[in-house]
C-alpha cells in the first residue's frame, strides 16, 4: 500500500513537472538530454519530465539597452563626451541563446564601438549638429550582426553628445576672441565710413566754395563790363569796384562782437575821391 501510495506521489510530480504555463511577453527554451528541442510560446505547454528541461526564459518584450558614457575623438581631434540608449527585441530566442553567449553585453559593445567609429570620422562641429545622422548610420551599420543573433533593433537615440570640459573651455575662449574681434571689425569699420562721409563733405564744401568764386568773379567782370561801358573813364568802374568791396568788408568786420577797432586800406580815400572826382565830372 505504501508502495503505491509513493508511486501516486511520482506519477503526479511527474505530471505536473511535464506541465508548463508560459506568460505573455516570454519564450522557453526547451533542450533535450543537453540538445536544442523546441522553444514553449505563452500558453499551456507539456514537456516530457527528466528527459526535457528549460534551459532559459527568453523575454520577448522591447529591452531596453543604456550604453555608457564614453569619450570620443572626432576628426580634428577634439575630445566629445557621448551615450544613447538601444530598444532591441528578440525575435528568435534560439540564436538570441546559442548564437551568442551574452546578447545585451554583445550589442551595447557593438553599438559603443561603432558610434565611435562614425564620430570619429566627423568633424566637431558635424558630430554636433548631425546627431540624427549619426543615428541612422549606427543603425544601419549594427542591424545586419544583430540579425543573426535573433534580435531586432527598433531604435537608437543619441542621449547626449557634448565637448569634453576642456574642450567647452576652449571653445568659450574662442568664441569670445571671435566676438572681440568682431567688435574691433565694426569699430573700424564705422571709423573708416565716418572718415569717408566726413571726406566727401569737404570735398563738396571745396567744390560748392568753388563754384561760389568763380561765380563771384564772373559777376565781378560782368559788373566792370557794365560800370565801363556806361562811362567813359576807364580807371573809374575799377576804383568804384574797389570802394564797394571794402565797404562789405568794413561791414562785416564790425559786425563781430570781438572787433576792437577797425583798419581800412588806405587808398580807400582816394577810392571815393575818385569816384565822386569821376562823377563830378
Amino acid at each position: 500500500m505504501e508502495v503505491l501510495i509513493v508511486l501516486l506521489v511520482v506519477v503526479v510530480i511527474t505530471l505536473f513537472a511535464g506541465v508548463k504555463i508560459v506568460p505573455q511577453g516570454e519564450e522557453w527554451v526547451v533542450e533535450r538530454l543537453g540538445k536544442y528541442h523546441k522553444t514553449l510560446t505563452p500558453g499551456l505547454n507539456v514537456i516530457i519530465p527528466y528527459i526535457d528541461t528549460i534551459r532559459s526564459k527568453i523575454s520577448t518584450r522591447d529591452i531596453i539597452l543604456d550604453i555608457d558614457q564614453q569619450e570620443v575623438i572626432t576628426k580634428d581631434n577634439a575630445v566629445i563626451l557621448t551615450n544613447a540608449v538601444a530598444f532591441i527585441r528578440v525575435t528568435d530566442p534560439k540564436s538570441a541563446l546559442y548564437g551568442v553567449e551574452d546578447f545585451r553585453l554583445a550589442i551595447q559593445n557593438l553599438i559603443t564601438t561603432t558610434l565611435r567609429s562614425i564620430i570619429g570620422e566627423m568633424k566637431l562641429d558635424e558630430a554636433l549638429s548631425n546627431r540624427d545622422a549619426i543615428k541612422a548610420r549606427l543603425k544601419e551599420q549594427i542591424i545586419d550582426d544583430v540579425a543573426d543573433w535573433g534580435i531586432t533593433v527598433k531604435s537608437v537615440e543619441i542621449q547626449d553628445i557634448t565637448p569634453s570640459g576642456s574642450m567647452q573651455q576652449a571653445m568659450e575662449q574662442q568664441a569670445a576672441a571671435e566676438r572681440e574681434r568682431r567688435a574691433i571689425e565694426t569699430k573700424a569699420e564705422g571709423n573708416k565710413n565716418a572718415m569717408i562721409l566726413e571726406a566727401e563733405g569737404k570735398l563738396q564744401a571745396a567744390k560748392k566754395e568753388a563754384e561760389a568764386q568763380v561765380a563771384l568773379s564772373e559777376a565781378s567782370a560782368q559788373a566792370i563790363k557794365n560800370v565801363s561801358e556806361a562811362i567813359t573813364d576807364k580807371e573809374l568802374p575799377t576804383m568804384f569796384l574797389l570802394g564797394d568791396r571794402y565797404i562789405n568788408t568794413l561791414e562785416k568786420m564790425t559786425a563781430s562782437p570781438n572787433s576792437k577797432f577797425v583798419v581800412y586800406p588806405a587808398d580807400l580815400q582816394s577810392a571815393i575821391q575818385g569816384l565822386l572826382g569821376g562823377l563830378k565830372k
